[in-house]
């Protein structure tokens, strides 16, 4: 078993390093023949607490991928899709990060993806979205273009009353991610106005934000095994269904040092989800995600490692699994695991547990209704 292990080890090494001598020298090609017409820096939403920020993002070549429309066909939402994920990355590339009048210099990596990790001196800010500057210090193009961009980075209110971490595929909107087919097809062929999130999402979404004093205070963030390719569709999808905004953690996808395709999804989930723990030491966490992949099992390690730290798990149920044995042992830990079948199930859940209102329902239930009408 180790040998094989240690073989596969050997191949995968030897195959990223083709791809990487394979991608050094296209890169060199696309730049020097002008096919690269812009450099974009790609700054993710980032949060932050009193102490420090955290922002990842990424370097590449500007695909000039614009905003969808309602009447964007079949082969425009392909071709869009297309270009996010044969995207062209400058590696080993030098940025300053500038937040709140402190800099700090960081490298992309051989995927041209960055992170900035700083600390703070001036203490926890005021509730909401601040922005970072990142600058790039290389002149990749020759042509003497300063690259710039600005990001941002949430801070929640010092007397939040919870966070909310929410997974994406399949608890807020369907993507067939057991089906590879349709996953594929919807992903390929549509876009963030035809895409539809799940009955009634935005507005039990907006009533844990608001909690039971109305004020738009408790942090959201989603923990998604989708690539960061579709980070912008996702961003795009948030805003046009009125869900609230909050800083997505997804993961790479391709071939790296590390993986084949695409990284262990448990990994990666329980890697941002501690790591949102951990920088909000101070806060309790509701969960929410799907039966479809691990959620469930997932959600239980972090029960595990961080005791007394989440107040409830929802689990939507698109799988029909049975989950009886796996919820009597949350129980055990202090913590319900509610499997539910639509949002009204998890705001009535909500609602009993004082974490929204009773005015928040009706809207819930409207909206559910407003969402079915619309689908058809």
């Amino acid at each position: 078993m180790h040998t094989e292990t240690a073989r596969k080890s050997r191949i995968l090494h030897v195959l990223y390093y083709i791809k990487r001598q394979v991608s050094k020298v296209k890169l060199w090609l696309l730049v020097k023949l002008g096919f690269v017409k812009k450099v974009l820096i790609q700054p993710y939403a980032g949060y932050g607490n009193g102490k420090e920020i955290y922002l990842a993002g990424r370097v590449l070549a500007d695909r000039n991928i614009q905003a969808s429309t309602p009447d964007d066909r079949f082969w425009m939402n392909f071709g869009k899709m297309r270009r996010r994920f044969f995207s062209i990355v400058f590696p080993g590339v030098h940025l300053e990060a500038e937040f709140e009048g402190k800099t700090i210099q960081v490298t992309s990596d051989e995927e041209g993806y960055f992170e900035v990790r700083m600390t703070l001196d001036s203490g926890l800010l005021p509730e909401g979205w601040h922005p970072i500057r990142l600058r790039l210090l290389h002149d990749l193009l020759g042509r003497e273009t300063e690259v710039v961009a600005l990001g941002e980075v949430y801070f929640p209110a010092a007397d939040t009353d919870f966070g909310i971490i929410s997974d994406i595929d399949d608890t807020i909107l369907t993507t067939g991610a057991m089906r590879l087919w349709e996953m594929l097809k919807v992903t390929f062929g549509q876009n963030a106005h035809t895409r539809v999130p799940f009955a009634g999402v935005s507005e039990f979404y907006d009533a844990l934000r608001r909690g039971d004093d109305r004020i738009l205070s408790n942090p959201i963030f989603y923990v998604s095994s989708s690539p960061w390719n579709l980070y912008d569709f996702l961003m795009e999808f948030l805003d046009i269904h009125h869900i609230p905004k909050g800083p997505l953690m997804l993961r790479d996808l391709g071939l790296s040092r590390d993986q084949w395709i695409a990284g262990p999804h448990r990994e990666h989930k329980l890697k941002q989800i501690e790591h949102i723990l951990e920088v909000f030491a101070e806060l309790r966490f509701i969960l929410i995600g799907d039966s479809g992949q691990e959620d469930p099992t997932i959600y239980h390690e972090i029960i595990r490692k961080f005791p007394g730290r989440i107040l409830t798990v929802y689990i939507r149920d698109v799988s029909g699994a049975d989950l009886s044995l796996l919820a009597r042992d949350y129980l055990e830990k202090g913590v319900e695991l509610v499997l539910v079948k639509d949002t009204l199930e998890a705001a009535k859940h909500a609602l009993g547990k004082g974490w929204i209102l009773a005015s928040d329902q009706p809207k819930i239930k409207d909206q559910k209704r407003e969402d079915e009408n619309e689908r058809g």
